[in-house]
């Protein structure tokens, strides 16, 4: 008898992930049998994406990608031989592509106090375990941070973000199939933490005061622009600003100090954010001078034609040991060198000086001296004639109060007649309240004008005034007139009116008019100062205060204006008020450069362009990439929010002809197309299949319909295309019917529908919202009925 045929190579398991390949083989030991495969006990004949091969005594079976209808029970007969393997198809967790791609490599930038939700759709066989993991420990709900996770996303929510939830997160997503790990960072900004103290005090002398700190140990995750340094002088509560520094410069020297006064400093650090809080100083006091201070200026008692009486007083300051003398010394008005008049200090404090040029104007001025030296001379007295004296001027005319208000009152008047003051050098104002006899003088030298503004009184209170003209032979007579004082306005602290209309984020186009109007109140009327990312703002930029309102003005916004502006109030109320908000110039993105096609992976074709010139000044700038599959078709949106200059379509269906477009996007508009001019195709392969099926009398293989894979849920984003796809058993062959919410999608153009050996798809191009529902596939066949329903939802690209 012929020798029997055996197993030379049985069939083994294979696991394999799906949309992977996979082979069964084995081998017998003779050339001339014919193979019969089968599967789930049924005889494979032909199937989708499934090939038979025989090569020499090796029978193949080959999977080019393995979707749930290929799992299952295989059996291979050959004349005396039989063999059986299963494939197992495992479904891991998957992320869209694109998705994956910018949490991987784009950081999620949220500033201090901001709502952060991070949301991660996932497809993969069920039940899909997800975990979130920072800085490798898993994150648990609390007050402010929950993790959601349903069966087709996963989310991390933080209610109220905050610097300490900066770091490195990780995503594990995990079923039976496998694990899938998706790194991503988030950066949380705020203004800067406070310098680092404590605060030294470098120098303290008696003419300047330098103070030294330590940057801040956290910087906001912005760098540090600049320092604001304050003075606050003890026993007064209001703190003021001395000036500003680069964040290079940790030092600040100021001379605003005087002698044995204390004071207290503080510091605070800048970033595009705001400002930090405060680091403030200890107690800081400026020393007292050895030497003595400088004396009021002397008084013209006198003057002849050659001789000038001046008297002077003992100086507030007198050093650390007493006064001894003065030094006195002289110079013609108008020269800058000052002549001693004396060598050797005179204890007296008045001196009459002779040898001078009849019709000369003199000054003079006195040092106090000490057994430490000399101190520091006098201002100028007022200049004085060598001459004999002269008439005293007349009366000044028309003396009124012009306006006033709770603390002070203006006056005007006009000069002596002209023959009582042609020789007029200047008027003295003195004024008395109602409750006092004695008159005090208001000014210390002559006026030279006819107005003066008395200030510092009280509120509701009467004062009498009265003002003198002034020339060589002295004051002349007085004019006398009687001002009540208002009401003091109520004091109200600086506050911004911010209101619906006034917006925390300017998108203006380049060549627009920026124009902010910021309301506020404040009595009295505050200093009203404007800042561009901390620092004065450019030439170009108006700002205009009236009517509590301050309004910033750009004529043509340019891109380097650019950034954040801060506007401050401060009226002397001791509290400081800011505002600022964000402006981003921007324009309509120029068009990317030309389009370059290439399949660097099989079956796949990889866009790459050439940047948008707009990527040098937009932040925000990114891009969609569009396809169509006739040369006069409907474009539809393939890849959307794409940050680099490349895109892989992977949906490629071999011998169809594809032209593709790129557009620039950003917040104003979309940018015109570069598109490709020549369609791309992928040659179809010729597959080629020779199984000689052998014939088989069996039993009546009629069976009603059967859905061997169901439908699943699919969620999709607005603009991509959705592909639904089930496998049908029956014989005969069932009839398969898709429908949308019970209506009918046969003759529906909108849809494009396959049937190949029993899997059956169902493709949609580019969803829109009107396409979510319920989708049911009705297969039938002469023995009966069978159906399948799944969910498709859809997702807006944000």
């Amino acid at each position: 008898s012929a020798p029997r045929c055996h197993l030379n190579k049985h069939l083994i398991d294979v696991r394999v992930v799906k949309g992977e390949p996979a082979e069964l083989s084995c081998t017998v030991s003779k050339h001339d049998v014919t193979g019969t495969w089968y599967k789930d006990g049924l005889k494979l004949t032909s199937m989708d994406g499934v090939s038979l091969e025989k090569e020499g005594l090796v029978h193949k079976l080959i999977i080019n990608k393995v979707e749930d209808i290929h799992a299952g029970k295989y059996r291979f007969e050959g004349g005396d031989v039989k063999t059986e393997a299963s494939i197992f198809v495992e479904d891991p967790p998957q992320v869209d592509r694109v998705l994956l791609k910018n949490l991987s490599s784009v950081p999620t930038v949220a500033k201090a106090g901001e709502k952060v939700k991070i949301k991660i759709p996932f497809e993969g066989r069920l039940p899909v375990r997800a975990t979130w993991l920072k800085d490798k420990m898993e994150l648990m709900d609390d007050s402010r941070i929950r993790v959601d996770k349903t069966e087709t996303f996963t989310m991390l929510s933080i209610a109220s973000s905050e610097r300490k939830d900066c770091g490195d997160y990780k995503v594990r997503l995990k079923n039976d199939s496998g694990i899938l790990e998706i790194n991503l960072k988030l950066v949380v900004i705020d203004k800067p933490q406070p310098p680092a103290g404590p605060m030294k005090i470098v120098e303290s002398s008696a003419n300047d005061i330098t103070i030294q700190w330590n940057p801040p140990k956290d910087d906001g995750g912005k760098p540090v622009q600049n320092y604001i340094v304050e003075r606050q002088q003890v026993g007064k509560s209001e703190w003021v600003t001395l000036g500003e520094t680069p964040r290079s410069c940790t030092t600040f020297t100021t001379n605003k100090v005087e002698q044995d006064t204390s004071y207290y400093f503080r510091v605070r650090a800048v970033n595009a954010e705001g400002a930090s809080d405060p680091l403030e100083s200890e107690e800081v006091k400026a020393v007292s001078k050895a030497t003595p201070g400088a004396p009021d200026p002397p008084e013209i008692v006198s003057a002849s034609r050659d001789t000038i009486t001046i008297s002077w007083k003992t100086p507030r300051k007198t050093g650390n040991s007493r006064i001894v003398g003065y030094i006195i010394q002289k110079r013609k008005k108008g020269a800058t060198t000052w002549l001693p008049v004396n060598n050797v200090p005179i204890a007296d404090k008045k001196l009459k000086m002779t040898n001078l040029k009849k019709g000369l104007q003199y000054e003079f001025r006195v040092a106090a001296v000490n057994a430490a030296g000399m101190g520091d001379p006098s201002e100028p007295s007022q200049p004085a004639f060598a001459r004999d004296s002269t008439k005293s001027p007349g009366r000044v005319q028309d003396l009124e109060v012009s306006s006033s208000d709770s603390s002070s009152v203006t006056l005007t008047w006009k000069r002596p007649d002209a023959k009582d003051g042609s020789d007029v050098r200047g008027y003295e104002v003195e004024i008395r309240s109602s409750s006092n006899l004695n008159w005090t003088k208001c000014n210390a030298l002559p006026i030279e004008v006819t107005t003066y503004t008395v200030k510092g009184l009280q509120a509701k209170e009467r004062y009498f005034l009265r003002v003198r003209a002034l020339n060589d032979g002295g004051p002349g007579e007085a004019t006398e007139l009687e001002a009540l004082i208002e009401a003091a306005t109520p004091a109200v602290p600086p506050r911004f009116l911010i209101n619906d209309t006034t917006k925390s984020y300017l998108v203006i186009k380049a060549g627009n008019t920026i124009r902010v109007n910021i309301p506020f109140e404040a009595s009295p009327n505050p200093v009203v100062t404007w800042f561009k990312d901390g620092l004065p703002l450019p030439d170009h930029a108006t700002i205009n205060t009236e009517d509590d309102t301050t309004q910033l003005l750009i004529a043509a916004a340019e891109f380097t204006d650019t950034g954040t502006y801060t506007v401050e109030l401060q009226n002397g109320l001791g509290k400081r008020e800011t505002f600022s908000f964000q402006v981003q110039v921007t324009d309509i993105p120029q068009p990317p450069g030309p389009i370059e096609l290439r399949e660097n992976v099989p079956n796949t074709v990889t866009v790459t362009w050439e940047p948008s010139a707009s990527e040098k000044w937009e932040n925000n700038l990114y891009y969609t990439v569009l396809k169509r599959e006739s040369q006069k078709g409907v474009w539809h949106v393939v890849g959307d929010l794409i940050y680099t200059n490349k895109f892989t379509f992977t949906k490629v269906i071999p011998g169809r002809n594809y032209y593709f477009r790129v557009v620039a996007k950003n917040n104003l508009g979309t940018s015109g197309p570069s598109e490709t001019v020549q369609p791309w195709k992928i040659q179809k392969p010729k597959v080629e299949c020779q199984v000689r099926p052998q014939k088989y009398k069996g039993v009546n293989q009629n069976q009603p319909p059967r859905f061997l894979v169901p439908l699943k849920p699919h969620v999709v984003t607005t603009g991509s295309e959705c592909r639904m796809s089930c496998a049908v058993g029956g014989h005969p062959p069932p009839k398969v019917t898709w429908y949308k919410n019970s209506k009918d999608l046969s003759n529906d153009p909108s849809y494009f529908c396959t049937n190949d050996f029993g899997v059956c798809s169902l493709v949609v191009m580019g969803v829109t919202k009107q396409d979510e529902g319920e989708y049911m596939a009705e297969a039938t066949n002469e023995l009966g009925r069978a159906l399948s329903r799944a969910f498709l939802t859809i997702k807006g690209n944000n």
